[in-house]
């Protein structure tokens, strides 16, 4: 039987990097970088230029039945990447999963939201997940996935790096402390995306925790496991409210085995 053949845009990055650890195995995975030259000497990855290189030649050198976004940088050039992907999809079998953001839903501060939510963003980021989301609406939904993601933690990610630089010089650490959230780690969203993948999934998925947290509360927790630290926090308050940012899972909900928890994800930070 043939295997599926993957293409991850933005595998160079950490998600799209973990995404692509754990699919390589399994499927003729390929992925595109721009800057970090170490993927060079991989014959399954491409050079991308999001800005100068039209993403239709990777598609049409790869042709591959699954397209994986995870792309970053100029946001124009993400908004006609995924143009061109739409017509790609038009005229091909293959299927797109976006990594789309809870910041889809950053203008309602007062709930967590959920899959078929109305999106509103006050923040140019969830602006640019919610144009492409729409985009991505207009094409028939079985060649589709919208994956939501909240902050994504792990002992490799750009998260828990910073909080790691800044306690070894002393720096402190931004906490929001009215801001409640759900999270994830590399780990389970990777398995999550290879599960949708396998089984064919489209529509749309909330991949974070099913349990929410406060950002102070996980942040404390999580450093706790990193070791023994003494960290100074900065306590920045945007409202005086409680204010959510947690995109959670009800009508497109996972087997239990793959589902998450606040502390599954802050115990994924005990030292090796």
């Amino acid at each position: 039987m043939n295997k599926k053949k993957i293409l991850i845009l933005g595998a160079s990055g950490f998600v799209g990097n973990a995404i692509y650890k754990e699919l390589c195995s399994y499927f003729d995975t390929y992925g595109t970088y721009f800057t970090n030259r170490s993927f060079s000497s991989n014959q399954q990855f491409f050079r991308y230029d999001l800005e100068e290189d039209d993403v239709f030649h990777i598609l049409e050198k790869v042709h591959p039945d699954v397209i994986i976004s995870s792309l970053r940088g100029d946001f124009a050039a993400q908004i006609q990447a995924h143009q061109h992907m739409m017509e790609y999809l038009m005229r091909s079998k293959a299927k797109l999963y976006f990594i789309s953001s809870a910041n889809v839903f950053d203008a309602y501060s007062k709930f967590p939201s959920y899959e078929y939510d109305k999106t509103l963003s006050e923040s140019v980021y969830g602006r640019l997940k919610i144009k492409i989301e729409n985009m991505m609406m207009r094409i028939p939904a079985e060649k589709t996935g919208i994956l939501r993601i909240p902050m994504v933690f792990g002992n490799a990610s750009p998260r828990i790096r910073d909080i790691k630089a800044n306690l070894e010089i002393n720096e402190p650490i931004e906490v929001f402390p009215n801001l409640i959230i759900n999270v994830t780690n590399d780990d389970k969203l990777t398995q999550q995306i290879h599960y949708l993948i396998n089984r064919n999934k489209t529509g749309i998925y909330h991949l974070g925790s099913s349990d929410l947290i406060q950002h102070e509360e996980f942040i404390k927790e999580v450093i706790q496991r990193m070791g023994n630290y003494h960290p100074v926090f900065k306590r920045v308050y945007t409202t005086n409210e409680d204010r959510y940012l947690a995109a959670l899972p009800k009508d497109n909900k996972l087997p239990k085995n793959l589902l998450v928890s606040c502390q599954e994800v802050i115990d994924h930070h005990i030292p090796v």
